[in-house]
Protein backbone atom coordinates (compact mmCIF):
# COMPACT_ATOMS: atom_id res chain seq x y z
CA UNK A 1 0.00 0.00 0.00
CA UNK A 2 1.76 3.43 -0.91
CA UNK A 3 1.46 6.52 1.49
CA UNK A 4 1.00 9.87 -0.41
CA UNK A 5 3.16 11.16 2.61
CA UNK A 6 5.70 9.19 1.73
CA UNK A 7 5.84 10.99 -1.61
CA UNK A 8 5.01 14.59 -0.83
CA UNK A 9 6.94 17.44 0.86
CA UNK A 10 4.57 19.87 1.73
CA UNK A 11 4.77 23.07 4.14
CA UNK A 12 8.39 22.99 4.83
CA UNK A 13 10.51 25.91 6.12
CA UNK A 14 14.70 26.15 6.62
CA UNK A 15 14.64 22.63 5.62
CA UNK A 16 16.90 20.11 3.82
CA UNK A 17 15.04 17.23 2.82
CA UNK A 18 15.37 14.54 0.14
CA UNK A 19 14.51 10.83 -1.29
CA UNK A 20 17.59 8.57 -1.58
CA UNK A 21 17.96 6.24 -4.81
CA UNK A 22 15.17 3.47 -4.69
CA UNK A 23 13.17 5.42 -2.79
CA UNK A 24 10.69 7.23 -5.20
CA UNK A 25 11.27 4.10 -7.86
CA UNK A 26 8.89 5.56 -10.43
CA UNK A 27 5.80 7.22 -8.45
CA UNK A 28 4.58 10.42 -8.94
CA UNK A 29 5.70 13.28 -6.29
CA UNK A 30 4.67 16.40 -5.24
CA UNK A 31 6.11 19.08 -3.21
CA UNK A 32 4.38 22.55 -2.23
CA UNK A 33 4.02 25.21 0.15
CA UNK A 34 8.11 25.18 0.91
CA UNK A 35 9.89 28.30 1.74
CA UNK A 36 14.02 28.34 2.12
CA UNK A 37 14.14 24.63 1.67
CA UNK A 38 17.18 22.55 0.04
CA UNK A 39 14.67 19.24 -2.02
CA UNK A 40 16.40 16.37 -3.63
CA UNK A 41 14.86 13.80 -5.19
CA UNK A 42 17.84 11.46 -5.88
CA UNK A 43 15.55 8.53 -7.52
CA UNK A 44 13.32 8.79 -10.98
CA UNK A 45 9.68 9.50 -10.86
CA UNK A 46 6.65 9.37 -12.88
CA UNK A 47 5.90 13.12 -12.52
CA UNK A 48 6.53 15.91 -10.53
CA UNK A 49 4.17 19.16 -9.36
CA UNK A 50 6.04 22.04 -7.66
CA UNK A 51 3.44 24.62 -6.53
CA UNK A 52 3.73 27.75 -4.39
CA UNK A 53 7.32 27.10 -3.69
CA UNK A 54 9.65 30.24 -2.70
CA UNK A 55 13.48 30.62 -2.13
CA UNK A 56 14.30 27.03 -2.60
CA UNK A 57 17.49 24.82 -3.93
CA UNK A 58 15.43 21.50 -5.64
CA UNK A 59 17.09 18.56 -7.27
CA UNK A 60 14.72 16.29 -9.28
CA UNK A 61 16.13 13.35 -10.41
CA UNK A 62 15.04 12.13 -14.10
CA UNK A 63 11.59 12.35 -14.43
CA UNK A 64 9.86 9.93 -17.18
CA UNK A 65 6.36 12.31 -17.49
CA UNK A 66 6.34 15.94 -17.08
CA UNK A 67 7.37 18.74 -14.14
CA UNK A 68 5.07 21.51 -13.89
CA UNK A 69 5.86 24.64 -12.14
CA UNK A 70 2.95 26.68 -10.44
CA UNK A 71 3.36 29.58 -8.46
CA UNK A 72 6.93 29.68 -7.54
CA UNK A 73 9.82 32.42 -7.16
CA UNK A 74 12.97 32.34 -6.65
CA UNK A 75 13.95 28.77 -6.65
CA UNK A 76 16.97 27.33 -8.69
CA UNK A 77 16.65 24.24 -9.76
CA UNK A 78 18.36 20.88 -11.53
CA UNK A 79 15.77 18.94 -13.33
CA UNK A 80 15.84 16.25 -15.94
CA UNK A 81 12.45 15.59 -17.27
CA UNK A 82 10.10 14.48 -20.57
CA UNK A 83 8.09 17.87 -20.43
CA UNK A 84 8.94 20.55 -18.95
CA UNK A 85 6.40 23.51 -18.03
CA UNK A 86 6.19 26.79 -15.88
CA UNK A 87 3.25 28.83 -15.01
CA UNK A 88 2.75 32.04 -12.75
CA UNK A 89 6.58 31.65 -12.01
CA UNK A 90 9.07 34.47 -11.26
CA UNK A 91 12.77 34.27 -11.18
CA UNK A 92 13.62 30.46 -11.59
CA UNK A 93 17.11 29.60 -12.49
CA UNK A 94 17.46 26.00 -13.52
CA UNK A 95 19.84 23.28 -14.88
CA UNK A 96 17.86 21.58 -17.75
CA UNK A 97 17.65 18.35 -19.32
CA UNK A 98 14.38 18.20 -21.46
CA UNK A 99 13.64 15.37 -24.24
CA UNK A 100 11.01 17.83 -25.87
CA UNK A 101 10.89 21.51 -26.56
CA UNK A 102 10.31 23.49 -22.62
CA UNK A 103 7.46 25.63 -21.92
CA UNK A 104 7.00 28.76 -19.93
CA UNK A 105 3.71 30.45 -19.74
CA UNK A 106 2.84 33.83 -17.00
CA UNK A 107 6.61 33.21 -16.09
CA UNK A 108 9.09 35.97 -16.27
CA UNK A 109 12.69 36.18 -15.08
CA UNK A 110 13.47 32.69 -16.23
CA UNK A 111 17.10 31.63 -17.36
CA UNK A 112 18.19 28.15 -18.39
CA UNK A 113 21.52 26.48 -18.39
CA UNK A 114 22.00 22.53 -19.68
CA UNK A 115 21.87 20.10 -16.83
CA UNK A 116 25.36 18.41 -15.22
CA UNK A 117 24.98 16.26 -12.51
CA UNK A 118 26.46 12.89 -11.42
CA UNK A 119 26.15 10.37 -9.66
CA UNK A 120 26.47 6.56 -9.45
CA UNK A 121 22.27 5.60 -9.82
CA UNK A 122 21.79 7.98 -12.06
CA UNK A 123 22.66 6.45 -15.53
CA UNK A 124 20.43 3.67 -14.51
CA UNK A 125 17.83 5.94 -13.46
CA UNK A 126 17.38 7.64 -16.77
CA UNK A 127 17.05 4.67 -18.37
CA UNK A 128 14.14 3.45 -16.20
CA UNK A 129 12.33 7.04 -16.69
CA UNK A 130 12.81 6.15 -20.61
CA UNK A 131 15.13 9.31 -21.24
CA UNK A 132 17.56 9.62 -23.52
CA UNK A 133 20.98 11.36 -22.23
CA UNK A 134 21.51 12.32 -25.96
CA UNK A 135 17.73 14.06 -26.44
CA UNK A 136 18.43 17.53 -24.08
CA UNK A 137 16.55 20.71 -25.93
CA UNK A 138 17.10 22.65 -22.50
CA UNK A 139 17.29 26.24 -24.06
CA UNK A 140 15.21 25.99 -27.22
CA UNK A 141 12.26 27.29 -24.90
CA UNK A 142 8.50 28.17 -25.96
CA UNK A 143 6.95 30.97 -24.07
CA UNK A 144 3.42 30.39 -24.34
CA UNK A 145 2.64 34.21 -23.40
CA UNK A 146 5.18 36.71 -24.84
CA UNK A 147 4.70 40.16 -24.44
CA UNK A 148 5.93 42.62 -26.74
CA UNK A 149 9.07 43.76 -26.12
CA UNK A 150 10.49 42.09 -23.11
CA UNK A 151 12.12 38.65 -22.91
CA UNK A 152 10.78 36.35 -19.91
CA UNK A 153 13.39 34.81 -19.97
CA UNK A 154 17.03 33.81 -21.07
CA UNK A 155 20.31 31.96 -20.59
CA UNK A 156 22.58 31.44 -17.78
CA UNK A 157 25.95 32.51 -17.82
CA UNK A 158 27.77 30.31 -19.94
CA UNK A 159 30.19 29.31 -16.62
CA UNK A 160 27.74 28.76 -14.40
CA UNK A 161 28.81 25.97 -11.78
CA UNK A 162 25.56 23.74 -10.71
CA UNK A 163 26.94 24.02 -6.98
CA UNK A 164 26.72 27.81 -6.98
CA UNK A 165 23.27 27.29 -7.75
CA UNK A 166 21.85 24.19 -5.89
CA UNK A 167 24.85 23.15 -3.28
CA UNK A 168 25.57 19.70 -1.94
CA UNK A 169 23.02 18.09 0.65
CA UNK A 170 24.23 19.07 4.29
CA UNK A 171 22.12 16.28 5.78
CA UNK A 172 24.20 13.22 7.20
CA UNK A 173 21.27 10.90 5.34
CA UNK A 174 21.49 12.67 1.66
CA UNK A 175 25.58 12.78 2.10
CA UNK A 176 25.43 9.16 1.52
CA UNK A 177 25.01 10.21 -2.66
CA UNK A 178 28.31 10.01 -4.21
CA UNK A 179 27.75 13.15 -6.30
CA UNK A 180 29.86 15.22 -8.59
CA UNK A 181 28.93 18.34 -10.20
CA UNK A 182 32.36 18.64 -11.91
CA UNK A 183 31.33 19.27 -15.89
CA UNK A 184 33.36 16.84 -17.22
CA UNK A 185 31.74 14.21 -14.93
CA UNK A 186 28.02 14.79 -15.98
CA UNK A 187 25.82 12.01 -17.03
CA UNK A 188 24.68 14.54 -20.06
CA UNK A 189 26.79 15.94 -22.55
CA UNK A 190 26.69 19.54 -22.00
CA UNK A 191 25.91 21.65 -25.14
CA UNK A 192 25.99 25.03 -26.31
CA UNK A 193 22.56 24.63 -27.57
CA UNK A 194 21.29 27.82 -28.57
CA UNK A 195 24.35 29.93 -27.70
CA UNK A 196 25.76 31.99 -30.67
CA UNK A 197 28.61 29.49 -32.65
CA UNK A 198 31.39 30.76 -32.37
CA UNK A 199 32.31 29.65 -36.00
CA UNK A 200 30.66 28.84 -39.29
CA UNK A 201 31.93 25.36 -39.63
CA UNK A 202 29.99 22.71 -38.18
CA UNK A 203 30.22 18.55 -38.47
CA UNK A 204 27.91 15.87 -38.18
CA UNK A 205 28.56 12.79 -36.86
CA UNK A 206 26.41 10.36 -36.23
CA UNK A 207 27.02 6.61 -34.31
CA UNK A 208 24.83 3.41 -35.10
CA UNK A 209 23.22 1.23 -32.63
CA UNK A 210 25.29 -1.91 -30.99
CA UNK A 211 26.63 -2.81 -27.83
CA UNK A 212 28.62 0.65 -27.79
CA UNK A 213 27.01 3.66 -28.90
CA UNK A 214 27.04 5.74 -26.02
CA UNK A 215 30.28 5.10 -25.05
CA UNK A 216 31.50 5.68 -28.34
CA UNK A 217 29.62 8.75 -28.73
CA UNK A 218 31.10 10.12 -25.00
CA UNK A 219 34.47 9.09 -26.24
CA UNK A 220 34.36 11.11 -29.31
CA UNK A 221 32.74 14.10 -27.11
CA UNK A 222 35.72 14.07 -24.89
CA UNK A 223 38.76 14.26 -27.50
CA UNK A 224 36.63 16.82 -29.78
CA UNK A 225 36.18 18.71 -26.37
CA UNK A 226 39.23 18.41 -25.53
CA UNK A 227 40.72 20.14 -29.31
CA UNK A 228 38.83 22.59 -28.02
CA UNK A 229 35.75 22.28 -30.01
CA UNK A 230 32.16 23.00 -28.88
CA UNK A 231 29.72 20.39 -28.55
CA UNK A 232 26.35 22.22 -29.57
CA UNK A 233 23.73 19.28 -29.39
CA UNK A 234 23.21 15.94 -29.73
CA UNK A 235 19.92 13.60 -30.82
CA UNK A 236 18.92 10.09 -30.06
CA UNK A 237 16.39 9.02 -32.49
CA UNK A 238 14.71 5.80 -34.34
CA UNK A 239 15.51 6.37 -38.57
CA UNK A 240 14.04 4.34 -41.60
CA UNK A 241 15.66 4.12 -44.77
CA UNK A 242 13.90 6.93 -46.32
CA UNK A 243 15.01 9.15 -43.48
CA UNK A 244 18.60 7.61 -44.40
CA UNK A 245 18.49 8.98 -47.85
CA UNK A 246 17.18 12.42 -46.81
CA UNK A 247 20.12 12.59 -44.29
CA UNK A 248 23.57 10.94 -46.13
CA UNK A 249 22.04 11.46 -49.42
CA UNK A 250 24.92 9.21 -51.42
CA UNK A 251 26.29 7.95 -48.34
CA UNK A 252 22.82 6.55 -47.70
CA UNK A 253 22.58 2.67 -49.10
CA UNK A 254 25.82 1.83 -46.58
CA UNK A 255 23.87 2.99 -43.36
CA UNK A 256 20.71 1.84 -44.07
CA UNK A 257 21.27 -2.14 -43.16
CA UNK A 258 22.60 -0.69 -39.92
CA UNK A 259 19.48 1.12 -38.85
CA UNK A 260 17.76 -1.82 -38.22
CA UNK A 261 19.56 -1.96 -35.02
CA UNK A 262 18.46 0.53 -33.25
CA UNK A 263 18.33 4.56 -32.82
CA UNK A 264 21.54 6.21 -34.07
CA UNK A 265 22.88 8.68 -31.67
CA UNK A 266 24.06 12.52 -33.63
CA UNK A 267 26.45 14.77 -32.53
CA UNK A 268 26.81 18.41 -33.69
CA UNK A 269 30.51 19.84 -33.62
CA UNK A 270 31.43 23.68 -33.95
CA UNK A 271 34.41 25.09 -34.85
CA UNK A 272 36.73 26.20 -36.95
CA UNK A 273 38.17 23.12 -38.44
CA UNK A 274 35.53 20.45 -37.17
CA UNK A 275 35.68 18.64 -40.34
CA UNK A 276 38.96 17.61 -40.47
CA UNK A 277 39.27 17.47 -36.70
CA UNK A 278 36.55 15.05 -36.84
CA UNK A 279 37.22 12.74 -39.42
CA UNK A 280 40.89 12.36 -38.18
CA UNK A 281 39.63 11.07 -34.59
CA UNK A 282 37.20 8.87 -36.07
CA UNK A 283 39.75 7.34 -38.03
CA UNK A 284 42.33 7.15 -35.32
CA UNK A 285 39.93 6.40 -32.23
CA UNK A 286 37.24 4.33 -33.82
CA UNK A 287 38.68 2.59 -37.10
CA UNK A 288 36.81 -0.59 -36.84
CA UNK A 289 33.24 1.34 -35.99
CA UNK A 290 30.63 2.75 -39.02
CA UNK A 291 30.60 6.67 -38.46
CA UNK A 292 28.65 8.97 -40.73
CA UNK A 293 30.84 11.92 -40.88
CA UNK A 294 30.83 15.18 -42.98
CA UNK A 295 32.92 15.19 -46.05
CA UNK A 296 33.78 18.90 -46.18
CA UNK A 297 33.09 21.88 -44.95
CA UNK A 298 30.86 22.90 -47.57
CA UNK A 299 28.03 20.10 -47.36
CA UNK A 300 28.57 19.74 -43.41
CA UNK A 301 26.20 22.40 -42.85
CA UNK A 302 24.03 21.02 -44.72
CA UNK A 303 24.15 17.60 -43.24
CA UNK A 304 23.29 18.85 -39.83
CA UNK A 305 20.29 20.89 -40.99
CA UNK A 306 19.03 17.34 -43.15
CA UNK A 307 19.65 15.53 -40.03
CA UNK A 308 18.18 18.16 -36.93
CA UNK A 309 14.67 18.89 -39.41
CA UNK A 310 13.98 14.90 -39.83
CA UNK A 311 15.22 14.47 -36.15
CA UNK A 312 13.10 17.96 -34.78
CA UNK A 313 10.20 16.10 -37.11
CA UNK A 314 10.18 12.54 -35.25
CA UNK A 315 9.89 13.99 -32.11
CA UNK A 316 6.89 16.29 -33.42
CA UNK A 317 8.81 19.07 -31.99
Amino acid sequence: QIDPKDYTFSGLKDETVGRLPGKVAGQQFVIQDCENCSIYIFDHSATITIDDCVNCQIFLGPIKGSVFFRDCKDCKCVVACQQFRTRDCRKLEVFLCCATQPIIESSTGMKFGCFQYYYPELALQFKDAGLSIFNNTWSNIHDFTPVSGENNWGLLPENAVVQDYVPLPSSEELKAVRISTDATRSIIPITRGRRQKSSDESCLAVFFAGDYTTANARKLIDEMTGKGFQLVQTKEVSMKAEDAHRVFQQCASEFIPLLEKGPVVALEFNGDGAVEGCQSTIKDVFSGTKVFVSESKASASQDVDNFYNFADMQMGM
